[in-house]
């Protein structure tokens, strides 16, 4: 009963905050920033992925990631992308795409990036050479991008990630073993990671693309 009891006042507490959200959201003045507006809807949306108000928590997220884009505001788009994949609706997969692949390009937060690439391993079968390769990229990006107190508690983080995933792929249980299959798996170099990690996200978005990705390149510093 008591269990009961809390998940009601949680579910009250929680609906309290959307309607602030929601307030907020029409007290924008009429020469509001987008951007405004698309952080609302992420609050709005994260609140709705845990009211389990799925589908209405798409449609926030989707609104959030198309306002993000348009500004090139790359990292509140992949926040747009984990509501959405969160969301469990049909073209979840596809954002969950989307939003690591610009993880990857982009500089942003690395506790992102890898709550991004957790939800390939966590999405995978055991057995799947995919949850490696996403396990060793988060590594790879923590080492790249993270400092300080962030990089320790990030990289502790990612090492036992991968440990994880070693052992359900394999039953590797010490360094030597863990050693070996991070080399037969050839995650030691990202010119041969990264490319595999290309595949990973085809197969996600499959052909249900929303940005485009050359003309993204083309503003890239480096091709």
């Amino acid at each position: 009963m008591d269990s009961a009891e809390d998940v009601q006042e949680s579910s009250v507490l929680l609906e309290a905050q959307l309607a602030e959200f929601k307030r907020q959201m029409l007290e924008l003045p009429p020469n509001y920033d987008p951007l405004a507006r698309a952080d609302l809807l992420l609050q709005i949306g994260r609140t709705l992925i845990r009211l389990e108000k799925n589908q209405d928590a798409w449609d926030a997220g989707r609104e959030a990631f198309d306002i993000f884009t348009a500004r090139e505001a790359w990292e509140g788009a992949v926040q747009a992308c984990d509501i959405l994949f969160l969301s469990d609706q049909p073209e979840s997969l596809a954002a969950l795409g989307q939003g690591i692949w610009l993880t990857v390009t982009f500089p942003m937060d690395p506790e992102l990036s890898v709550a991004m690439l957790q939800h390939v391993v966590d999405e995978t079968p055991p057995d799947s050479d995919g949850a490696a390769v996403a396990a060793t990229v988060a590594h790879y990006l923590v080492d790249l991008r993270a400092e300080g107190r962030q990089r320790e508690d990030l990289m502790f983080y990612t090492n036992q990630l991968l440990a994880t995933v070693a052992r359900r792929h394999s039953n590797v249980d010490d360094q030597q073993a863990f050693s070996q299959w991070f080399k037969k798996l050839e995650l030691e170099e990202p010119a041969k990671f990264l490319p595999r990690l290309r595949n990973v996200v085809d197969v996600l978005v499959q052909e249900e693309w929303w940005i485009d990705r050359d003309a993204i390149r083309e503003k890239l510093p480096v091709q």
